[in-house]
């Protein structure tokens, strides 16, 4: 048993920060049974943490101890395994575009995937089902994500950003207005296409 732990904590240590692993993807190493006790032994010792049902990462050394990976980079990993496009919330956007000074306390993405919540650690990483539109990457989709989050009674704050916008950038938003609700698309009309 201690030899297919080794294995696992090999396997485990070859794959980038925040990848996870499920018991599925090591029955090359052993048997489903073997397999599923030495991850609970595993987890139990604190050599490799739960990302979700089923998904484990390994903990990150530094010179100060142990530490989980990255929210980001296994948000993005879990996302990638399910085959889903994720990007930061609009609360997340806006802060990073200058648009409010409040830092999102907790984690959480869009994702074109279902709704659900992981617990990594002590860190809870939230999935929040968006429609496409909401999912555009880049500063596109910074921007729309942060115009989405002010809403309609706060867009006016946001007129000044949308003017300084490079014209690739609000060409790239404009080509989504027929997907946004009205009040954006109105809002992204005036200020972007008719300026």
């Amino acid at each position: 048993m201690e030899r297919l732990t080794a294995k696992i904590l090999e396997h485990l240590a070859q794959l980038p920060e925040g990848v996870p692993v499920s018991a599925k993807e090591l029955l090359h190493l052993g048997s489903r049974a073997a397999i599923d006790q030495s991850l609970s032994r595993l987890v139990r010792r604190g050599q490799i943490l739960r990302a979700g049902r089923g998904r484990y990462v390994r903990p990150i050394e530094t010179r100060f101890g142990k530490r989980p990976p990255s929210v980001e980079a296994t948000a993005q990993a879990l996302a990638s395994t399910r085959g889903e496009t994720i990007a930061p919330s609009g609360a997340a956007s806006a802060n990073a575009l200058g648009l409010t000074t409040q830092v999102p306390v907790q984690a959480i993405y869009l994702t074109s995937g279902k709704s659900r919540r992981v617990t990594l650690e002590k860190q809870m990483i939230e999935f929040r089902h968006a429609p496409g539109w909401q999912l555009m990457p880049g500063p596109a989709g910074n921007a729309i994500r942060a115009l989405n989050w002010i809403g309609p009674n706060r867009v006016h704050e946001a007129v000044p950003l949308l003017r300084r916008l490079p014209p690739s950038t609000a060409q790239e938003i404009a080509s989504v207005r027929s997907r946004m609700p009205t009040w954006m698309a109105q809002t992204v009309s005036r200020v972007l296409v008719n300026g």
